[in-house]
């Protein structure tokens, strides 16, 4: 494993722990609200805290960009870190939620990490090295959309969007096995990279939603687009990931949902 993702690693698994001594602890928690329907606690500032000061003993001349506290430095290597994707699944005790670390080198997200603590499992990669689930390596599917599992997120931020949204939901659930709102967008981009989802959709992500999950993803056979087939998705936050097969099937139904101009 890379110098950068063992640390990477370290990061999280600290972040993991501070998350796992507050599961079952939820109502002596300070909970605030950042927007609509979007939650932070003290967990969220306390596990970024963990990552940060993991990652700062290590390469203090780095730059961070968290979700709870921003950019802080200025260096051609970024840590990208979200310390507890699936806020709102853990305050209801939902167990599906993630440390996300992603490392952006000039411009170019080069190590990707998602950190499963309920579960003990990390996914890896590092871009030309390909993706592993723990110890094994790990590739997408080759299902078609056609009997696929196909997971989403609904477009919780933004409810202006939701007409579309479900438009294209419909189309997809007409054909898909199953289609799955998980709740945690890294790990289910994860899933994606391990063969347990066929493909995956949202709109309105961040970038430490998407960082680490998109490169597991392409390291593991897959691809990653925006609803329009372009390389956007990090800017606008809206993104298609998949395998190759299915992927242009989903595109398409997408796309016949997007409102005629």
């Amino acid at each position: 494993m890379h110098p950068l993702l063992n640390i990477a690693e370290r990061a999280a698994r600290a972040a993991g722990n501070v998350i796992v001594r507050h599961v079952g602890r939820i109502d002596t928690l300070n909970i605030s609200s950042k927007g609509l329907n979007d939650f932070v606690s003290e967990v969220d500032v306390n596990a970024e805290r963990a990552v940060v000061d993991v990652i700062r003993k290590a390469y203090p001349s780095h730059a961070i960009l968290g979700e709870e506290t921003g950019r802080d430095g200025n260096s051609d290597h970024v840590w990208i870190i979200d310390p507890l994707d699936g806020t709102t699944n853990f305050l209801h005790g939902f167990p599906h939620f993630a440390v996300s670390i992603a490392v952006e080198v000039r411009g170019r997200i080069e190590h990707g990490l998602v950190f499963d603590p309920m579960r003990h499992e990390v996914f890896a990669a590092s871009r030309g090295a390909g993706a592993r689930l723990d110890d094994r390596r790990i590739r997408v599917t080759n299902n078609g959309l056609a009997g696929g599992l196909i997971g989403t997120g609904f477009p919780f931020r933004d409810m202006a969007r939701l007409d579309s949204y479900v438009e294209g939901l419909k189309s997809l659930m007409t054909e898909a096995a199953g289609i799955r709102r998980a709740g945690a967008a890294a790990l289910d981009l994860a899933y994606v990279a391990a063969g347990r989802l066929d493909g995956f959709w949202e709109y309105g992500l961040k970038p430490w939603d998407l960082a680490a999950g998109a490169l597991l993803v392409r390291e593991a056979g897959g691809l990653v687009t925006d609803p329009r087939g372009g390389e956007d998705y990090m800017r606008t936050g809206d993104v298609v990931a998949a395998n190759p097969r299915a992927l242009k099937a989903i595109l398409a139904r997408l796309a016949r949902a997007e409102p005629r101009g």
